[in-house]
């Protein structure tokens, strides 16, 4: 049976001490996300724009970097580096569940793909609402 393992992304509002990973980040959508890896996944882990892949366990200290002010080389190098780590926690048996915006998917999905992972992206084409609501729903 494959595992399924869940992709999520951090996001902007954050504690302001160092926490693990999973209690870093505050915001509604966040916790929805996690919320549903938790409950439908095997295994997840955090698309963080400052340390990469990120298990949920793993202490680390607030941040202010995002994805979205990354230049397009910046992104390129932090998806290089998320694909290596990916490689030491994915099997070729694995179903990804990507619970990430748009910059955070456009290098990795080609990526999983390109692995013969089966990809799904629940969330995609949702405005921000509608994400939040249909969380709440799964």
């Amino acid at each position: 049976m494959k595992k399924r393992i869940a992709l999520v992304s951090c996001v902007k509002s954050k504690r302001q001490h160092a926490v693990a990973a999973a209690e870093m980040y505050t915001s509604p959508l966040f916790a929805g996300m996690r919320r549903y890896a938790e409950r439908h996944t095997d295994a997840w882990y955090i698309l963080s724009a400052e340390f990469g892949l990120l298990r949920p366990d793993t202490v680390i200290s607030p941040y202010e970097r995002t994805l979205n002010t990354m230049l397009k080389h910046e992104r390129a190098i932090w998806a290089e580096r998320v694909k290596q780590q990916l490689n030491d926690v994915l099997s070729a048996e694995a179903s990804v569940v990507v619970l990430a915006g748009k910059r955070y998917r456009e290098s990795l999905i080609p990526f999983l793909e390109s692995k013969q992972l089966s990809v799904e992206v629940p969330m995609h084409g949702l405005s921000f609402g509608r994400q939040l609501r249909w969380l709440k729903e799964h």
